[in-house]
Order: structure tokens, then C-alpha cells, then sequence
């Protein structure tokens, strides 16, 4: 068996639904993990999801969205929230595929600061190849490559989180005693080593450390 992450986006708006978009749009509301997700026999679609800030005005969204046939919400400072929906056209069509293919999909998913999805996929490489074909395919979908290899059922998950440049920088980092106290090298003595900028090798950085951030607290 294969894995395949990928970094998903909306191309041309700010979400992959217009439910999705106003909670995106909402400032006192912040997605964080899609934890499953599943098109159910009559076509609408079952969501477990986790989110913080606003539970009042998520529920308010909810109630007066008309692609929400019911939901129900847990919790405090982070909270979850069940919720049956209408899908889209292009939602739809990709959990058909999912559901129609040996492709599972590794939850739970997080959203990234830009409220884009970064997915992991366990499958073969033929059905990546039609998971390719439907990215081809969907008008309204970015679907960048970010990893893929060989899945080892016993690797930690947190090794699959970030990307092998990631790791390469991340590792170029705690070697040169970037995260030592006191510190002793910079972004410019990381990017020297690895021949990438410094302003790339803070980018990797701070991805890298969102992950394992976000990671650690669930």
C-alpha cells in the first residue's frame, strides 16, 4: 500500500462549499480538522468535524444555511460538530470516488492557515491515478502533490505530517542549534547548509511547527 499527501484548494474562492466559505469568511470561527467525512447512501453528506472560537455563531450559521439538514455541537474553547449536508456538485463526485475506489482517505484532516485541506490518501498507485483523473477533471479544485511512499502501518503519523524538504530543513535547524538556548545559528546559517533562502527555510519552518502544534493538542 501507497500514501499520498496532498494540498487541496479551492481555485478561485476561499472554500470547497458555500457552507464551508461562510464559516471560512467568519472571523470568530476557526476550522481545524476534519476528523470523518462520508457520503451517505442518499447522497447528503455526514461530517465530524473540530473547530474553536464561536460556538453560538457557528450555530447560527448552521441554522440559517439551507444546506444543512441537521447538526449537533459538543464542547467549549475547542468543540466538535456533527452535521448532515447537501454536497456540492464537486464534493459529491469526489466522495463517489472514494467510496467507489480502494482509496481511503487518513483522518483526521487538517485545515492550514490559508483554510485549505492538506489530505493524505492510502491506496495503489492505480488508484492514485484515478484520483489524478478526478483532480483533472474538477474546474473548481488546485490539487498540488506534496508527498508519496510506501505506507508503513507502524510509522507514526507525525512522520507523515510534514514533507521530506520539512524534515530536511527542520532536521538542518536542530543540528545547527537553531531551536538551542541560547540560539546558535539563524535562518541565513540553516539556508546556507541546505542552499534554499532564508526566507524559505522560515516558511518550512513554521509549517513544520503549525503541524506538529496542532498535532500535540488534539
Amino acid at each position: 500500500m501507497r500514501y499520498l499527501t496532498v494540498l487541496v484548494e479551492p481555485d478561485g474562492g476561499r472554500a470547497f462549499h458555500p457552507l464551508g466559505e461562510e464559516l471560512t469568511d467568519e472571523s470568530s470561527i476557526t476550522r481545524r480538522a476534519i476528523h470523518h467525512i462520508e457520503l451517505l447512501d442518499d447522497d447528503t453528506v455526514l461530517l465530524f468535524a473540530e473547530a474553536s472560537g464561536s460556538k453560538e455563531r457557528y450555530e447560527q450559521i448552521m441554522e440559517g444555511s439551507p444546506y444543512v439538514i441537521s447538526y449537533l455541537t459538543a464542547g467549549d474553547e475547542r468543540w466538535m460538530a456533527v452535521s448532515q449536508l447537501e454536497p456540492t456538485e464537486e464534493v459529491r463526485r469526489s466522495l463517489e470516488l472514494q467510496r467507489e475506489s480502494l482509496l481511503v482517505i487518513e483522518t483526521p484532516i487538517h485545515f492550514t492557515s490559508d483554510n485549505h485541506l492538506e489530505v493524505t490518501y492510502l491506496g495503489t498507485d492505480e488508484t492514485f491515478g484515478k484520483l489524478y483523473e478526478h483532480a483533472d477533471e474538477m474546474d473548481r479544485l488546485a490539487f498540488d502533490i506534496l508527498e508519496m511512499g510506501d505506507y508503513e502501518a507502524d510509522k507514526s503519523s507525525f512522520n507523515r505530517m510534514i514533507t521530506s524538504r520539512q524534515e530536511e530543513v527542520l532536521e538542518a535547524a536542530v543540528d545547527l542549534g537553531y531551536y538551542s538556548e541560547p540560539r546558535r545559528a539563524s535562518l541565513e546559517d540553516i539556508g546556507d547548509v541546505i542552499g534554499i533562502s532564508p526566507g524559505t527555510v522560515g516558511e518550512h519552518l513554521r509549517k513544520v511547527e503549525e503541524r506538529v502544534f496542532s498535532e500535540l493538542v488534539h
